[in-house]
């Protein structure tokens, strides 16, 4: 008689996030008073906004929208201002369903987080500023803050800024 391995069997199914494809779905990038606004004297200040969306397909698949806003003021005058749409393609297996909301809008944004990042950096170095790197942001947080909006137990106009 030979011993079987019944935990292997009976074992859930190790998570797994692919991602399939990332792409830029919406960017724009204002330096309404140039060149006037590239001689600051002042640093600017720095207003973030931060959203995720994520649907699922008819083929199984997720897509994951990364949604980054700044805008830039010096001298009570626009600087520049930069929005950014970044979408992925995720493939999820073995996740629960109880699980998959704060999978899809916090780990997959992870994912995104770096290539949205140089977008934006590398963008407002081409409209003559010094790069903006954004901080690394903490997703679990935004996602709590957008969950709360839209449950109604927080001001919406707080959840979208990080």
């Amino acid at each position: 008689m030979t011993d079987l391995d019944v935990t292997a069997v009976d074992a859930p199914p190790v998570p797994q996030i692919r991602i399939l494809a990332q792409f830029v779905r919406d960017f724009s990038f204002e330096n309404p008073r140039a060149p006037d606004s590239l001689r600051a004297a002042a640093s600017p200040q720095i207003e973030l906004g931060v959203e995720m969306a994520a649907r699922g397909r008819p083929d199984g698949l997720f897509e994951v929208d990364l949604k980054l806003m700044a805008t830039a003021t010096a001298d009570g005058q626009p600087a520049f201002q930069a929005e950014l749409l970044y979408g992925g393609l995720f493939q999820i297996d073995g996740v629960p369903e109880e699980h998959l909301e704060p999978v899809l809008l916090v780990e997959c944004p992870r994912f995104l987080f770096p290539f949205a990042r140089r977008i934006i950096a590398d963008a407002t170095i081409d409209g003559g500023f010094p790069p903006f790197m954004l901080e690394p942001l903490d997703f679990a947080a935004v996602y709590a803050a957008q969950r709360a909006a839209r449950d109604g137990t927080l001001d919406a106009s707080v959840a979208g800024n990080a």
